[in-house]
């Protein structure tokens, strides 16, 4: 499968047989462009903010899924977990969706806009984790220092860092050097991760993607 990025933490995997996009943002409230190919089988959205939101976007009529469940759809299985936006229970940001996507062999899970810790429980639900999509970028979600623990936590062989500061986004957020630099990271960004399940590595790597 191939997955690309397109900033915040909106990404598109291209699997066998369905494609997937996740967190599709709105250009104007972003500051930041959406591809031309915006044809999906599946879209997703973590929670009911502008840079998360834009489903109407995604073209060919796709199944379009938003909240906690279990769901099924062009062969791709999906736990969605309810979790919160912020660290006081959703009092400040609202609730979150992470999201379970089982898709060519590959359990991928897209931590969407978390802002804590995740519980043992929550750690139980979201279950295998081969490759984590997981913010860094700090005041709206989770920093590096935090996601580094719930990375202990999932246990994950590839984590794709998201939702951190890149040019022309319109919010004050925090880079991804932190995060690499805690992480022992400094490999150089790649236009899109091409991976398959016999590909994955032994140890966990954190892979750094552009801006497609």
């Amino acid at each position: 499968m191939d997955i690309y990025w397109y900033g915040q933490a909106c990404f598109k995997i291209k699997g066998k047989n369905a494609t997937i996009f996740i967190d599709p943002f709105k250009p104007d409230f972003t500051g930041l462009k959406l591809p031309k190919d915006m044809e999906a089988d599946i879209a997703l959205s973590t929670h009911d903010h502008d840079d998360h939101n834009n489903l109407e976007a995604v073209l060919s009529n796709p199944v379009k899924i938003s909240g906690p469940g279990e769901y099924e759809a062009k062969g791709v299985s999906i736990i969605g977990i309810q979790v919160a936006h912020d660290g006081t229970g959703g009092l400040d940001r609202g609730k979150n969706t992470v999201y379970n996507i089982m898709v060519d062999g590959l359990n991928i899970v897209h931590l969407g806009d978390l802002g804590h810790k995740l519980s043992e429980d929550q750690v139980q639900e979201i279950g295998s984790t081969d490759i984590l999509m997981a913010p860094v970028g700090g005041i709206y979600t989770v920093g590096a220092k935090e996601a580094e623990e719930i990375i202990v936590q999932l246990e994950p062989k590839i984590i794709i860092p998201m939702h951190y500061l890149i040019p022309g986004l319109k919010f004050e957020l925090e880079g991804v050097e932190h995060f690499l630099k805690d992480m022992g990271e400094g490999s150089e960004p790649l236009p899109k991760l091409s991976i398959t399940k016999d590909k994955l590595p032994e140890e966990p790597k954190v892979v750094v993607l552009n801006k497609s």
